[in-house]
């Protein structure tokens, strides 16, 4: 088990590289919306189960503002509010797919709540799953996709077999 600052266990990682900024975008161009509005959003969608900080949020913010993804918004107000720019729009176009899984993982994750770790049975279970997926990773773009789509399956399985 990963092991936290001070010695404690680490709580798993809820979003993989790029996806914060994602989401952060994908709401964004929802609605335009500020820092605090996207902390509480995201804390909706995982039924209150989880929130990003600020020390997260606003950072990620700034770099999407400097990759042009997201621009200040024009609307008077004392907080700072973003809107999506055209490339931003562009950029979440061609992830669409990447956007859609996030979004389905989301709504596994806040439907499963917080549970601990898994018991052993599963885990093993975990692992082969994650030694089967990674012995077709060379494989061709049709084979990712239908390995998603059976992950993607079973995940709804095991959430709806409650």
């Amino acid at each position: 088990m990963p092991f936290g600052p001070g010695g404690g266990p680490r709580s798993p990682r809820l979003f993989g590289q790029g996806d914060l900024r994602l989401l952060l975008l994908a709401l964004i161009a929802d609605k335009p919306s500020h820092g605090y509005d996207l902390i509480r959003t995201i804390e909706a969608r995982f039924n209150g189960t989880y929130a990003p900080s600020p020390g997260t949020i606003y950072p990620t913010l700034t770099l999407l503002e400097e990759q042009d993804l997201i621009a200040p918004a024009s609307d008077g107000g004392a907080k700072k509010s973003y809107t999506a720019t055209v490339k931003g729009l562009a950029h979440l176009e061609e992830h669409a797919d990447t956007v859609k899984a996030l979004m389905t993982r989301i709504d596994i994750m806040a439907e499963g709540g917080a549970g601990g770790p898994p018991p052993p049975p599963i885990m093993h279970a975990i692992h082969t799953l994650r030694a089967a997926i990674m012995s077709r990773a060379a494989s061709t773009p049709e084979e990712h996709q239908r390995i998603r789509d059976i992950i993607e399956k079973a995940a709804r399985d095991i959430i709806g077999g409650k």
